[in-house]
């Protein structure tokens, strides 16, 4: 594979094609990146580029705030015009977004290859938009790379042995850029004078999940346990423009310290801080492990299994009670932070050495 073109449109995918993007490079493949817009704040999309230094897109969609069938159908129109233009051998996608599943869908449709990074997940709560995309995602690909021995589980259980495709563990290109760039963020981010934090414990708080921020019963449930957490320790909550809204929309008042959302150096830093994470983010739950701190999940499930199973991580959803326990639990369990679980930093190198010999 000599010219790749790879979709983002969110800003787990920034941080994931950063550490890519960077390996496809060493290795001599041709990238052209397209921003969907998906996340189109420039706290939630512009920073993250100019941070981590990843090259500017070459497309920029602008497709944004629309209903999911909607942006999901723009996207796929505006990407096909991208690939009978550039005709490259392959398209890359992260994740599970509606970027994801509109680059590999328009790809597929056009007979060019599929590669998904970060496949094999499953939540298993076929009521989350992100498990829809992440299946219909890995079914169409002809390159899946796997972050963990579960997700190849799961491959196996629905079948992909009897499929033509090409199946890897990689490990976890998130925790790539978590080791690459975590001394720049210690030199380039003061988000932890800036907030008065120094030296003082403090719960990093995150809530954008369609399933909590949605649902008024349970979004209220969630501020108000994290208003009650508050009182005995200070909550930092960097929370999404969908959260906010809803939260006045529902006239719930969050007791605790609300700060826009942060670019990418200002938040491994909070989550190196931190004296516990408590988030409905899958990628959240990941960089909590990577720089050593326990999770409370503000969902009823998780893709990440390996993180409850070790204990790094305990389920709550959005209910006071089980994330009051939650909260009161983590903040005493010692856990080993050394082991392997995603790769050690090597994930993205995998993925450009097969790239780079496979061939359809």
């Amino acid at each position: 594979m000599q010219k790749i073109l790879t979709v983002v449109g969110a800003r787990p995918q920034f941080i994931k094609a950063a550490a890519v993007s960077r390996r496809l490079k060493e290795v001599g493949i041709e990238e052209v990146l397209v921003h969907t817009g998906q996340h189109f704040d420039k706290n939630m999309s512009e920073v993250f580029f100019n941070e981590m230094e990843i090259p500017k897109p070459h497309y920029n969609l602008d497709i944004h705030s629309l209903t999911h069938g909607a942006m999901t159908g723009r996207m796929m129109e505006h990407i096909e015009t991208v690939l009978l233009k550039e005709r490259p051998d392959g398209v890359m996608v992260f994740g599970d977004t509606n970027s994801t599943l509109a680059g590999a869908l328009a790809a597929r449709k056009l007979h060019i290859p599929v590669v998904h990074v970060e496949a094999g997940l499953r939540s298993f709560n076929m009521d989350m938009p992100e498990e829809i995309n992440r299946i219909l995602t890995d079914r169409i690909s002809n390159v899946l790379f796997c972050p963990t021995d579960a997700a190849l589980a799961n491959l196996k259980l629905e079948g992909y042995d009897n499929f033509n495709i090409k199946i890897e563990k990689n490990g976890d290109v998130m925790q790539d850029a978590a080791l690459f760039y975590s001394e720049r963020a210690a030199q380039l981010s003061n988000i932890i004078q800036q907030l008065e934090l120094k030296g003082k414990p403090f719960v990093l708080a995150t809530v954008h999940r369609q399933e909590n921020t949605d649902n008024p019963e349970l979004l209220r449930s969630l501020i108000g346990a994290l208003n009650k957490i508050n009182k005995e320790i200070t909550v930092v909550a960097p929370l999404h423009p969908r959260t906010l809204g809803m939260t006045a929309k529902e006239r719930i008042v969050p007791e605790f310290k609300v700060v826009e959302p942060v670019g990418y150096f200002d938040m491994v830093e909070l989550l190196k801080a931190c004296s516990l994470v408590m988030t409905d983010s899958g990628g959240v739950q990941k960089e909590a492990f990577f720089f050593g701190k326990n999770c409370v999940t503000l969902r009823e499930q998780t893709e990440w299994v390996e993180l409850v199973e070790g204990g790094y991580n305990m389920l709550a959803g959005a209910n006071d009670e089980l994330i009051y326990k939650g909260f009161k639990e983590m903040m005493l369990r010692k856990n080993d932070f050394s082991v392997n679980l995603y790769g050690k930093g090597k994930a993205a190198l995998k993925v450009a050495q097969t790239l780079l010999a496979w061939t359809v």
